[in-house]
């Protein structure tokens, strides 16, 4: 995306206001990207939040999409993304192991499906897996479909065409690649790999057929303008599923002594990906916690999704709070089972 400079965004900005805007969006309009930047820096975060919690109601109605995960391949990562407590290059002292079992993530893909998670994920540390790695992992995406009705889900780095087309034969029907940061701010988060080459591998799992998951990080540094672009980016990529997480500093690496951000600043971006990506499900991710039981309000600020359960390398919450939480805001949650 070709983002404007800054001092033509305020004078190409449009003369709709904010509820009109949210008019236009529920009409089919798209938000352009001058008048989302005059938007979201005028509006007023109860206004802002509002606003982008009619148009979810109006466009996708009130089902709740969850989904977990699960770390399948820990540490000893070699890209050195700043925020991560996985990268080989950070003293993090984190549990490492090359694949995780078959029984435990079989039994963590149950405990999900019963309580009614529509998808789960095994995500691997690492830039890429061998084709033998993806085989290994193959062998546990099938033996969970034995088990569950769950859909699957892989996030294991980057991708070829034949690495693509392995994950869907084993049953994996969507991809997910974080672009982490906006394609202008991605070089101050990660050196060993570029923003491009994360967008060639989410066109590869697209073009495999494969829906694809893929968001960002809010307090990483990144500007407003900055979280705009990746709202953004995401739409033009035509991504459907937004993860949106909040960094949890973690010692050692080089995003340790970052103050966490505001809730006020997570309702905000919250509301602006939703505005920018009205058809797609937001989804509140890694760092929610952070927040306590106010994290909830982002679910009346345009989210409508979740992960549930922990995380990589983090805590997450009691998947029967998240759960007695979600359906108090008037949500209606699926009902898979296991098999």
């Amino acid at each position: 995306m070709k983002c404007l400079p800054d001092n033509q965004i305020v004078l190409m900005s449009t003369k709709k206001s904010f509820n009109e805007w949210i008019q236009s969006v529920k009409d089919g309009e798209l938000i352009d990207f001058a008048s989302a930047f005059s938007l979201f820096e005028e509006t007023d975060t109860a206004e802002l939040a509002a606003g982008a919690d009619e148009l979810r109601r109006h466009l996708q109605g009130d089902q709740f999409d969850l989904c977990s995960i699960i770390n399948g391949k820990s540490g000893r990562c070699s890209e050195n993304c700043k925020f991560c407590a996985q990268s080989s290059w950070y003293q993090t002292q984190i549990e490492e192991y090359p694949v995780v079992s078959t029984s435990e993530a079989v039994r963590q893909a149950e405990d999900n499906a019963d309580n009614g998670v529509q998808r789960f994920s095994i995500v691997t540390a690492g830039r890429q897996l061998t084709s033998d790695q993806i085989e290994k992992f193959g062998t546990i995406f099938t033996e969970i479909q034995k088990q569950t009705s769950i859909k699957l889900c892989a996030s294991m780095g980057m991708l070829t065409v034949e690495k693509a087309e392995q994950l869907k034969k084993h049953g994996v029907s969507r991809y997910h690649c974080n672009l982490e940061a906006a394609r202008s701010f991605f070089p101050e988060v990660c050196s060993t790999h570029t923003y491009e080459e994360k967008v060639a591998t989410i066109r590869i799992a697209q073009a495999a057929g494969l829906e694809i998951c893929s968001g960002g990080i809010l307090g990483i540094g990144e500007s407003l303008k900055n979280r705009i672009e990746l709202a953004f980016e995401l739409r033009e990529l035509g991504v459907l599923s937004i993860p949106v997480n909040i960094l949890i500093p973690i010692p050692n690496t080089p995003l340790q002594d970052v103050q966490p951000i505001s809730f006020e600043e997570v309702i905000r971006a919250i509301a602006m990906f939703r505005i920018i990506n009205p058809k797609a499900v937001i989804r509140l991710a890694g760092g929610r916690n952070q927040y306590g039981e106010r994290q909830y309000e982002c679910f009346a600020s345009g989210a409508n999704g979740a992960i549930v359960g922990n995380f990589l390398t983090t805590m997450g919450n009691n998947l029967q709070e998240d759960l007695r939480q979600i359906e108090r805001m008037n949500f209606k949650l699926p009902n898979n089972g296991a098999k």
